[in-house]
């Protein structure tokens, strides 16, 4: 771009290439050397300028920008969780079910086994010289769940709370707690045995798979018990005469022992071993006739059961 320059000897105006500025050369008017000075900012081709150094200007933008996002980023974030909330908790509810329904299936398994080795299934205690109750069937089956070790390490010639036996009371094998149970009582057990005149056992009587005309799918053998109160090798089981509190009662839920009905964390019912190894869920509303039907092994009730 041409450069306007004035002679500084005789005074001639003309315009010079900027190709030649910041050189010496003769005026053409005079022709005396002169300078040919470069253009001043802002005349010709803009002159641009770094920026200052330190200027914070374009930070406190973005700052600015983030920080007023934060609060809509918490709302979108709370909103997801609310809506995802109730679909985890589902989730996790079913896998601790299908956790306590395969506990109860290990439980039957060990029960068959116990039963082909002795021909019999185990009674639900062993009495002592008095008749009272002293070594649990939960105890009897532990050499069929794995569990030979502490199996070999109880004594029966000892009572279940012995100091001894009792040593071993927080080994409690796993298959023995539903896991939608909180860990406060980790010596209790969730599963307890049907026990009755005519029940699976009527405490110290062993069943055989004959003695079971109902039918074994249709006869209960072990059921839930939430916060049963009840040590895994403590003796002691559920009442069949106790189903007349149904399932869930929630109006005696809150109260200790295990004469409160079949109870359990799942939301809707309770799940129960059949003496057939299969695993069912009883709703809440179930009739308690059929209930107390599915308790005896030869009532000869027509019952409908519910299936796996």
């Amino acid at each position: 771009m041409p450069i306007p320059f004035t002679c500084p000897d005789c005074g001639h105006q003309t315009t010079v290439s900027d190709e030649f500025a910041g050189q010496s050369g003769p005026c053409a008017q005079c022709g005396r050397t002169v300078f040919i000075p470069p253009p001043a900012p802002g005349a010709g081709a803009p002159v641009l300028l770094p920026p200052k150094q330190g200027s914070a200007a374009p930070l406190v933008v973005v700052i600015v920008v983030e920080v007023a996002a934060i609060p809509v980023l918490f709302i979108c974030t709370g909103i997801l969780v609310a809506l995802l909330l109730p679909a985890i908790q589902a989730s996790r509810e079913a896998a601790r079910r299908a956790t306590c329904s395969n506990n109860l299936k290990q439980i039957g398994l060990a029960m068959f086994n116990y039963e082909e080795a002795f021909g019999c299934f185990p009674p639900a205690y062993i009495p002592d010289e008095r008749g009272r109750p002293k070594h649990s069937w939960r105890v009897l089956i532990l050499p069929y769940l794995d569990e030979k070790a502490l199996y070999d390490q109880y004594d029966f010639n000892e009572p279940w709370n012995s100091p001894h036996n009792s040593a071993l009371a927080a080994r409690m094998p796993k298959v023995y707690r539903c896991p939608s149970e909180s860990e406060n009582d980790p010596e209790w057990t969730s599963y307890v045995m049907v026990v009755g005149p005519q029940a699976f056992s009527d405490g110290p009587t062993a069943r055989k798979v004959l003695d079971f005309t109902d039918g074994l799918s249709n006869t209960v053998m072990v059921v839930e018990a939430a916060h049963s109160n009840v040590n895994w090798m403590e003796p002691k089981d559920f009442d069949a005469t106790d189903v007349t509190y149904g399932v869930n009662n929630r109006l005696l839920g809150g109260l200790p022992g295990l004469m409160w009905g079949i109870r359990s964390e799942h939301p809707g019912g309770a799940q129960v071993l059949f003496c057939d190894g299969s695993v069912r869920f009883l709703s809440e509303g179930i009739d308690l006739g059929v209930l107390r039907a599915l308790t005896t092994i030869a009532g000869g009730e027509a019952v409908f059961t519910p299936s796996d």
